[in-house]
């Protein structure tokens, strides 16, 4: 099914009526752009509906700037602080966080379900087009965990990856990762800059640079993968990442990316999530991001789903530190 963005702001703006995404007869409610989107099944019911349009619709509102994002959580009852039965209540609730008048609430909504029904058309039809674009992709990551430290003496990461073989005899994992910081000294990495341990899943094989900045991985798996089995692997990474900024590249889709940062004290000034954004953006303050709050311990945690092969997803800071100072770089997956 082909959707515009304008039968899905369409259905959006219905279905925020109400008790919005806590409607009790929400699969009579939810239209079949809003369904086709979000992937729910024909038969599906309530429970599983309202599961799946309130994480899609949570995912994609993140891309928006932060007021609009806030104006569609609230409008549709995603919002934890505008958990009201009436929708005239969360226009309230919202014009009161914006320190604004109802009408100019009303208009935010509008204009957030407006740019969130683009982001969600663009992103389905992208992920169709890189899914048509690549029918030879021999695996796929079905969920990514990372740890990232960097209150460490050298930065450290823990990956814990879940792949599925969407061929059979697949014996070999490519995989990837780029030191940013490179390009802006002007010179190429070497080969202690990536210190690169396998904890278990098999064994590294092959290491070559793809660019001045870019290192190639071959994992040699322990046994030959068969269509739609499923491994495991944990590897550590360990560098003077220098760019404040980690991002996951994934060269094949992505079913889930959780990440963990923790920050040394003091915490950063400021911590932005950045989903779908272009790898050399990445560093760029101008590609503003969902604004984050480091807990007591110093820690974010975010997550992302569906991830479309060639672009970033991860999170960028500004840390109180000297002009200069060394801190972190991006990642491909």
């Amino acid at each position: 099914m082909t959707v515009s963005a304008v039968d899905l702001a369409g259905e959006l703006k219905l279905l925020r009526r109400g008790r919005g995404i806590a409607a009790p007869h929400l699969a009579e409610r939810a239209g079949p752009a809003l369904r086709a989107v979000c992937g729910t099944a024909g038969g599906a019911g309530n429970a599983a509906i309202r599961r799946m349009l309130g994480e899609c619709l949570s995912e994609w509102s993140r891309s928006l700037p932060e007021d609009l994002c806030t104006a569609v959580l609230a409008a549709l009852g995603l919002h934890p602080e505008a958990v009201h039965p009436v929708y005239q209540e969360r226009v309230r609730w919202l014009a009161g966080h914006l320190q604004r008048d109802d009408r100019t609430a009303r208009r935010r909504i509008d204009e957030g379900i407006d740019r969130l029904a683009e982001v969600a058309v663009a992103s389905t039809n992208e992920s169709f087009e890189a899914e048509t674009a690549q029918p030879s992709s021999r695996w796929h990551t079905e969920e990514l965990r990372v740890t990232l430290a960097l209150d460490q003496p050298v930065p450290e990461v823990f990956e814990f990856r879940r792949i599925v073989a969407d061929a059979d005899d697949i014996t070999e994992l490519d995989l990837a990762l780029t030191l940013t910081d490179s390009v802006y000294r002007g010179e190429a990495i070497g080969a202690d800059d990536l210190r690169v341990d396998v904890f278990h899943g098999g064994r590294l094989i092959g290491r070559a640079m793809e660019s001045t900045d870019r290192v190639g991985l071959a994992l040699h798996l322990p046994e030959p993968l068969q269509r739609q089995s499923r491994h495991e692997i944990a590897l550590r990474f360990r560098a003077e990442f220098r760019h404040p900024h980690f991002v996951c590249v994934p060269r094949h889709p992505v079913d889930l990316f959780d990440l963990h940062v923790r920050f040394p004290l003091p915490i950063p000034a400021e911590v932005v999530r950045l989903e779908r954004v272009f790898q050399d953006d990445a560093s760029d303050e101008a590609a503003r991001g969902f604004s984050l709050t480091p807990d007591a311990s110093g820690e974010v945690h975010v997550q992302f789903r569906r991830l479309t092969p060639g672009f970033a997803y991860g999170v960028r800071w500004r840390a109180p530190v000297p002009l200069g100072e060394p801190l972190v770089s991006g990642k491909d997956g």
